[in-house]
């Protein structure tokens, strides 16, 4: 197992422990890059490793230099953010198996896995791995995740559309904030801990997530996605990398905004990556503004949108 999320985080809390305890070695990858992944992969062994979706992207982007060649299937476990479809589908051809997984330090780990269901792999591609970035369903060890209305608490419908805030209880569930008694009664409204995540849910129980609260975009009194928008824009061939926000307006109060990274060697322009965008999206979902540059991200290629949120103040 290959650690690329630092020790600290609630993903490691399982696999450290877990893959010695099975007659598996831990690695630590101290430089999270495509050539340090891939030598891994193909000097050390490596089988399984986890990774914020940004570390599959660059997999997926790798110049041909740094690619090697491995006989055996890598799993891939990825969480912090919803992986885009398109990344997906660019990662399973080079050998690796994906699968999203979703939880919080306050959840002791992730609390949902997308498991794979075997008469997925009948699916035509692009419907199949639009199942593989589900969020999924609960892990045993929890006695209730779902998807509420946070001012009524009662579920969504699974109906595949309508949204609220993934809740859950069970006995992994933190107890409380240390010496907070005011933030662990706010979490805890209902009976059940508050993620702060937007999802619904399909008709065979499988969770989406759809943003952070804090990351949806107001426009027009529209609820926009910034994970959609994002999603949208990947599948463009020119884009690497891609963050949306929301930009103050005047008319519409806010609009969608995206930073984009574009793939090395090749470009594109802001009126073309929004007509891409258009043909897919709803007219009020469609970035109004693209802006090119190198993303800001956390030591483990997190992105880091509270910075772009207050770039886009003075754009």
């Amino acid at each position: 197992y290959l650690t690329i999320v630092p020790l600290c985080r609630c993903n490691n809390w399982i696999h450290t422990g877990s893959i010695p305890a099975v007659g598996g070695t831990v690695e630590c990858c101290r430089d999270i890059t495509p050539k340090a992944i891939y030598d891994a992969i193909a000097d050390e062994g490596v089988t399984n490793f986890g990774g914020a979706p940004i570390v599959l992207n660059l997999i997926v982007n790798a110049p041909d230099e740094v690619r090697r060649d491995f006989d055996h299937i890598v799993k891939v476990y990825t969480a912090g953010a919803p992986p885009p479809a398109a990344v997906l589908a660019g990662i399973e051809p080079l050998g690796f198996s994906v699968t999203q997984t979703y939880g919080l330090t306050e959840t002791y780990g992730h609390v949902v896995e997308c498991r794979w269901k075997d008469d997925w792999a009948d699916l035509p591609e692009a419907d199949r791995f639009e199942r593989k970035a589900r969020t999924g369903v609960a892990q045993v060890m929890e006695e209730h995740v779902t998807v509420m209305d946070p001012e009524t608490m009662q579920e969504v419908p699974d109906d595949g559309e309508t949204i609220g805030e993934i809740m859950m209880r069970g006995n992994v569930v933190m107890k409380g904030y240390l010496k907070n008694p005011e933030a662990t009664e706010e979490a805890f409204r209902g009976g059940y801990f508050h993620s702060g995540d937007i999802a619904f849910k399909h008709p065979d129980g499988y969770i989406k997530i759809t943003d952070r609260a804090k990351d949806i975009i107001i426009s027009g009194g529209e609820n926009v996605s910034s994970v959609e928008v994002e999603g949208a824009l990947m599948h463009h061939p020119a884009v690497s990398l891609c963050a949306v926000v929301a930009k103050p307006d005047e008319k519409w109060g806010e609009v969608p905004c995206a930073f984009v990274e574009l793939k090395e060697g090749v470009t594109a322009t802001e009126e073309e990556l929004i007509a891409f965008a258009r043909e897919r999206l709803a007219g009020f979902k469609t970035p109004k503004m693209i802006v090119f540059q190198e993303l800001p991200k956390t030591s483990t290629g997190k992105i880091q949108k509270f910075e772009l949120r207050n770039r886009v103040k003075s754009l």
